[in-house]
């Protein structure tokens, strides 16, 4: 071998022949081995491949739908009640028998018509608005409690709560309507305003009472031997409101619709007994008086005023009872001016005898 070849050999074994096998590291052999095992185009273990942008623009439209319609039901929460089914009368829902919304402020207008149905002993709210009222207490709206008069915000929460109390005690006792004495009612009311003192055992006692001695201008009573109630559901509709008064009293004024559906207590003969609804609407202010400016007792209130409006109720001399006239014809009178609606809630009650109103008086009703 010359000098020349191998000079050249020496070279070649340390800097490697050309074309030569080279040995892969082990960090090579382990990206191959993990490639092998994907399926599709492998990427590079540097390479970058940019996320694909997302299509964002439902989201973007539903939000900016949300949020319109959150604005106008706070700027006009009558017209979307409409437009769901309401009647734009402060007396949203009611559509197909679902319920109504709390009433929260004096309707605009009557309820809309029902379909014109008898009531039955299974179905005694059937062609009634009161068929989408709530049930006893439920329907009586009680507002937020805030500081008001001598009162903190949880004293007034507490009075609100007792003045429900109250109607509901003399409204709805299933013991107070079977003409049974309205113990509980009578608790909450101050025993020293004597003039509603003198009312009350005056009412309660006699046999004979006057309008102005009517157990009925407080309390919801019928004989028992004349009517009982179908079922044990009352419906009710109606609210109370608050504001200082006198003295810095707390005062609150309810106006609440009750409707009885009642039949004879004898049954009526026949596989279709008779179901007639009473419907009472009551307004009543109540005064929750300072106890260093006015003489009372914890937890009872004072009365301002109460006026009652009925409609099936009777119309001769009072009785201290409510009087269903069963077994009349019920056509409705011709002279419009005697005609009314009962479940009108849109107009206060007419109280220009200054104790009792009774509305309709001996006239008609458009519905019951």
């Amino acid at each position: 071998m010359s000098d020349e070849e191998w000079e050249r050999f020496l070279h070649e074994s340390v800097a490697g022949a050309a074309g030569a096998p080279v040995e892969p590291s082990a960090r090579a052999r382990e990206v191959e081995r993990r490639l092998r095992g994907r399926s599709g185009q492998p990427e590079g273990w540097r390479t970058y491949s940019p996320a694909r942008p997302r299509r964002r623009t439902g989201w973007y439209v539903t939000g900016l739908v949300a949020a319109v319609a959150l604005l106008a039901v706070a700027l006009f929460p009558q017209q979307v009640v409409g437009w769901f089914g309401g009647n734009g009368n402060g007396n949203g829902g009611g559509q197909d028998g679902a319920p109504l919304s709390a009433e929260s402020e004096s309707p605009r207008g009557a309820p809309g018509a029902e379909p014109d149905l008898r009531p039955t002993l299974a179905e005694p709210f059937r062609g009634s608005p009161a068929a989408h009222w709530a049930d006893g207490a439920a329907g009586i709206t009680v507002p937020p409690a805030k500081a008001t008069g001598w009162m903190n915000a949880d004293q007034v929460e507490r009075a609100l709560a007792r003045s429900r109390d109250f109607l509901v005690a003399a409204g709805l006792d299933s013991r107070v309507l079977r003409g049974e004495r309205p113990a509980r009612a009578i608790a909450l009311l101050n025993p020293h305003q004597q003039d509603v003192q003198e009312y009350l055992r005056t009412a309660l006692s006699s046999t004979a009472p006057t309008e102005s001695t009517d157990p009925l201008l407080l309390f919801s009573r019928f004989r028992p031997e004349q009517a009982r109630l179908v079922g044990d559901v009352v419906k009710t509709r109606g609210r109370l409101t608050y504001r200082e008064g006198k003295r810095g009293a707390v005062e609150v004024a309810a106006d609440v619709t009750f409707v009885y559906p009642v039949t004879p207590a004898a049954g009526g003969g026949g596989r279709d007994p008779e179901v007639i609804r009473t419907i009472v609407r009551r307004e009543v202010v109540m005064s929750w008086d300072d106890p260093a400016k006015v003489i009372t007792e914890p937890d009872t209130m004072s009365l301002v005023s109460y006026a009652l409006d009925m409609t099936n109720g009777g119309c001769a001399a009072p009785t201290g009872y409510f009087v269903p006239p069963f077994g009349t014809a019920g056509g409705r009178s011709a002279d419009k001016a005697q005609q009314v609606d009962p479940y009108d809630r849109s107009k206060p009650i007419d109280k220009s005898d200054g104790t009792r109103a009774t509305g309709n008086g001996c006239g008609t009703a458009t519905r019951s």
